[in-house]
């Protein structure tokens, strides 16, 4: 248990204490109440908003309330004082020993420092990438299958059971596309000149070698048939040639999803007509038709057309959508309500990182699933906003139509897994994003990654070059030595499991590298101390003990970056090169 998560435990038998004795309403609601550190570390090293979010239940004043609370604080283990502050904030200041504990909980836990139980083991499934499988992936899905598998990462952290799901496109008519496409390259590897690519078929180069293998397997017995007999055969191929091609791109990230689910398989399967039925069975679905879309101007003509409609509005949407066409084919929606009805079926939580072009359709499958689950089930949309890349300040152009794109895997080659990883962490994920291919590799502060890694890099260092100072491991480490600053340090490190938590439940696994560039620049401070007096360096030369000291707050704190960077996806530097 986190030094936070000790001090709100504590504080949770103050307050039972205090409902004992009448101060409090016995059935008072208090899960809004936190311990976390004050905006303004001078105003102590814990807060508490007990008494502003209890005194409206309790009937009481907050001020008054926190001044009854502030006592029974007071008498809790290494708490030195306790204030009142403003309209009844409650703030507390620990001894340096609290600290030195920390640091040591730290250097026992290891790995494990940080690691929670907050999920209390529910099941959420994260589903990310989800590209249609038409190609290899390029830099623009890279950001969100970043962002969901670290937040995978960070969901498992935190005490949730996870599944990584990848939902597979493969039903659609840009599959078939792809087919006539691929077809083309067949008939190509065969000898045949085929010219130019045409319009509105995928011109990129990735499908020669499939249509080389086609070729080599099938000979010329495709070559001259009609496009009737030859479809379903390059339309299965093409998918699976295309998916192999995606989960190498995605190993290149470290990224490997539990489950590949198919559109296809899941229409086939009956899985939109049992969704429809259960919808029929709750009223919620009607024949009826559309209203007139308010973006028509009104010269335009419009024809209202019977369809199959989901009373999404009763859930918050702005109107009802079609789920089937007036052909009877089910639209895109009406695949994607039952798609996720399914994956209900074993979990708790749903989360799916969609691009920003989404946006539109994310209140109605969250109406989708509230109605088919009754609420049990509760659907996060996180939308990535696109990534624009640079060299050198210059804008990088790109041209899907013609083929013409920066391939996911040509970004992890050139500049490494690590780097790709953090950078698609460092802005917010509904903020755009600017990569820039000389930036990111920059040795310097101005660059997250390198700053991180070189604090760890630092650390590491220290252990390495120990023994020449005289330094052993195996003796015990004084840490009453540590100076203010020092323990200012261990402060900002023991924030880690509560930065852990909160991530993982907002589902925004950029604070993570927001934390750890903090807390790097914190250590770099401590560390350039050193630089005009060799006294307040970490190995100080004659003076072992110090030095054992002050290396055990290194150690520490590279076990927090280095826990911060796996939840990342990201390998620790040992030495910067």
């Amino acid at each position: 248990m986190s030094l936070y998560a000790r001090y709100a435990a504590l504080l949770d038998e103050v307050l039972d204490q205090l409902q004992s004795e009448g101060v409090l309403p016995a059935e008072i609601n208090r899960r809004a109440v936190a311990v976390e550190p004050p905006r303004d570390p001078s105003h102590g090293d814990l807060a508490t908003n007990a008494a502003m979010v209890l005194a409206k239940g309790a009937g009481a004043n907050p001020r008054a309330l926190a001044e009854a609370i502030a006592p029974n604080l007071k008498e809790l283990p290494d708490v030195t004082s306790v204030e009142v502050a403003g309209p009844g904030f409650i703030n507390m200041r620990l001894s340096p020993g609290a600290w030195r504990n920390e640091l040591e909980a730290i250097l026992a836990q290891g790995e494990n420092y940080g690691l929670s139980n907050i999920g209390k083991n529910e099941r959420v499934n994260v589903e990310y990438v989800s590209a249609n499988p038409t190609g290899p992936m390029h830099v623009g899905h890279c950001r969100g299958a970043v962002v969901g598998d670290a937040l995978a990462r960070l969901l498992e952290a935190a005490g949730f059971r996870v599944t990584k799901e990848y939902y597979l496109n493969d039903a659609g008519a840009q599959v078939d596309v792809l087919a006539r496409s691929l077809h083309m390259r067949y008939r190509e590897a065969l000898g045949e000149g085929i010219g130019e690519i045409p319009e509105g078929l995928y011109p990129g180069d990735y499908l020669v070698p499939v249509g080389e293998q086609l070729a080599a397997e099938f000979g010329d017995r495709y070559a001259k048939l009609p496009e009737n007999e030859w479809l379903a055969t390059f339309r299965e191929r093409g998918v699976a040639a295309m998916l192999d091609l995606i989960k190498h791109d995605l190993g290149l990230l470290g990224i490997h999803h539990d489950h590949f689910a198919s559109e296809d398989k899941l229409q086939k399967s009956g899985a939109v007509e049992k969704a429809m039925e259960v919808l029929r069975d709750k009223g919620l679905v009607y024949e009826g038709e559309l209203e007139r879309p308010k973006s028509l101007d009104p010269h335009d003509e419009w024809e209202p057309v019977e369809l199959t409609l989901f009373r999404s509005s009763q859930f918050g949407d702005d109107q009802d959508r079609p789920m089937k066409k007036s052909d009877g084919s089910w639209t895109y929606f009406g695949a994607d309500a039952a798609y996720h009805f399914q994956k209900a079926q074993n979990a708790d939580h749903l989360v799916n990182i969609w691009g920003a072009d989404h946006a539109g359709t994310v209140k109605r499958v969250q109406a989708a699933v509230n109605a088919l689950t009754d609420g049990r089930v509760d659907l996060d949309v996180k939308l990535i906003q696109m990534v624009r890349l640079f060299r050198a300040g210059e804008p990088v152009k790109m041209s899907k139509r013609s083929g013409s794109f920066v391939t996911l895997a040509d970004v992890v080659r050139e500049v490494g897994k690590d780097v790709v990883r953090f950078i698609m962490l460092t802005r917010r994920a509904d903020a755009p994003l600017d990569f820039d291919f000389a930036k990111v590799v920059e040795a310097s502060k101005d660059n997250p990654v390198f700053y991180v890694q070189y604090a760890h890099a630092r650390i590491s260092s220290l252990k390495r070059k120990a023994a020449d100072a005289g330094v052993s491991l195996d003796t015990p480490a004084d840490l009453n030595l540590l100076d203010e600053e020092e323990i200012a340090l261990v402060k900002l490190a023991a924030q880690y499991p509560r930065t852990v938590e909160a991530a993982a439940m907002a589902h925004e696994p950029h604070r993570i590298a927001f934390y750890l560039y903090d807390l790097a620049a914190a250590f770099h401070a401590l560390w350039h101390r050193g630089n005009d007096d060799p006294d307040r360096r970490f190995l100080v030369e004659n003076n072992p003990q110090l030095s054992r000291a002050r290396l055990e707050l290194a150690l520490g704190i590279g076990q927090v970056i280095r826990s911060g960077l796996a939840l990342m996806g990201v390998t620790a530097t040992e030495e910067m090169r």
